[in-house]
């Protein structure tokens, strides 16, 4: 496969967790994948948190703004070949019918931007998330794509989202 896979993170405000993965995923996947995210009722605007910590960690945040996951089941949209969700709220949600029917797999981490406390307990809750998101995002990008049939590839990417410790 020459063209690279495209691959869809969904969460509900599309301002944290999914921004994260996106980020994550265009730069551990470059030339393999290509990554984009969105959410079922968009905030409108990305966490600050989470656009300070991709600046910390030398990531380009020139792609983040909050959009919602029409866009992606518009005519014309890019084809999806997976689409993962990181949060337990989108998880549960009717998605839209998406063009290919990409592969799907639930990986949830808790929301960062839902912690209460101190700046510093706020920041370790972003950091935390976005480590649980990298190490998922490793897995997946290593995955030998073209020996799995659809339903081993499957099992694999829900174990994915199964195998790691949740924060807590």
């Amino acid at each position: 496969m020459n063209d690279p896979y495209n691959v869809l993170f969904l969460c509900t405000g599309n301002s944290a967790r999914s921004i994260l993965a996106e980020a994550i995923l265009n730069r551990v996947g470059a030339g393999k994948f290509r990554a984009y995210s969105a959410g079922s009722y968009p905030k409108g605007e990305v966490h600050p948190y989470a656009l300070q910590l991709l600046k910390t960690l030398n990531h380009d945040t020139s792609f983040a703004r909050s959009k919602d996951w029409q866009e992606f089941a518009a005519p014309g949209a890019p084809e999806m070949n997976f689409v993962f969700t990181v949060c337990d709220n989108a998880a549960n949600e009717a998605c839209p019918v998406w063009p290919g029917q990409p592969m799907t797999a639930h990986w949830g981490v808790p929301d960062p931007a839902a912690v209460d406390g101190t700046d510093a307990e706020k920041h370790l809750a972003f950091a935390e998330a976005y480590r649980m998101l990298n190490n998922r995002i490793s897995i997946f990008v290593s995955l030998p794509m073209n020996t799995f049939d659809k339903l081993a590839l499957q099992k694999r990417l829900d174990e994915i989202g199964r195998d790691l410790p949740k924060a807590g």
